[in-house]
């Protein structure tokens, strides 16, 4: 069986706090071989990381990465920005810990200060090129700003989730070592644009997400509370491979693949529990 990655998912939001252990069962039983759970706030930081190693006892491939998000900057500190370089630099002995993020730019909700922003933003990108770390990147409606900032580094590469911007933005990002996540928006048939980039865009640029519990696909978002969860991972793959034609299994294992490319910590984190597994007693 293909393995299949939820390279987006805030397993620690609050929407799951009644059944969060359920939630990780059923995405154990549905074939999610593992979640990435980006952090969004300083406080967060610890909760993540033991998160991380619980569901991990379900999901084997589950990880984490550590980061401020553009939408939590208001309420952010500067000295946030040292509380991250600490929790880094502790995290880099945890083979759960894989990369920088959900970090990025949101030129969607106008309340949020841009200047304040980029502040956190570059300064988060100046980490992760100082520790040779890949991003977690959110970049709605902020593509062509993002990736200035990230031609102006040497960065290692990572992941634009819930990419929605133009096919010349997505080669820009491939060209960065940079792959685009695609979630449940894709699942919906308006989403015209989106589904047009799952379809044109070499599968090698393209990861599997779900941002659950956000970005519910068609098949939640007419339900009284919709909340999307890692369980809806190998659906919203099926999905991916109706509009390219291709085979279900095949669609997960490249998707995979792609995340263990961009993100060499988690590659090395299912190689070593690969090779635990092989091992004779």
């Amino acid at each position: 069986m293909a393995m299949c990655l939820d390279t987006h998912c805030h397993l620690d939001a609050p929407e799951f706090d009644l059944d969060r252990d359920e939630i990780i069962e059923r995405a154990s039983l549905a074939g999610v071989s593992g979640v990435l759970i980006p952090a969004v706030r300083a406080k967060d930081f610890l909760s993540v990381q033991d998160l991380a190693h619980h569901a991990a006892l379900k999901m084997p491939a589950t990880c984490y990465t550590l980061g401020i998000h553009p939408i939590y900057t208001p309420e952010a500190k500067e000295s946030d920005l040292d509380i991250l370089r600490v929790a880094v630099t502790k995290a880099l002995d945890d083979p759960r810990f894989v990369g920088i993020g959900e970090i990025g730019l949101d030129y969607f909700l106008p309340e949020l200060d841009p200047h304040h922003q980029s502040y956190f933003f570059e300064a988060q990108l100046d980490l992760a090129q100082e520790f040779n770390l890949p991003v977690i990147l959110h970049v709605r409606r902020s593509q062509d700003a993002i990736i200035k900032a990230l031609k102006s580094r040497k960065l290692s590469g990572g992941i634009a989730h819930a990419f929605n911007g133009s096919f010349q933005q997505a080669e820009n990002f491939m060209k960065l070592n940079f792959v685009m996540g695609f979630g449940g928006a894709m699942t919906h048939d308006r989403a015209l644009q989106i589904r047009r980039l799952a379809k044109d865009l070499p599968i090698e640029s393209i990861v599997l997400e779900t941002d659950a519990p956000d970005i519910p696909p068609m098949w939640l978002a007419h339900a009284e509370h919709p909340r999307n969860a890692p369980g809806e991972l190998p659906q919203i793959s099926s999905v991916l491979a109706d509009i390219r034609s291709d085979l279900v299994s095949r669609t997960q294992h490249m998707c995979s693949q792609n995340a263990l490319r961009v993100i060499p910590r988690w590659n090395q984190l299912i190689q070593n529990s690969s090779s635990k597994v092989t091992q004779p007693h």
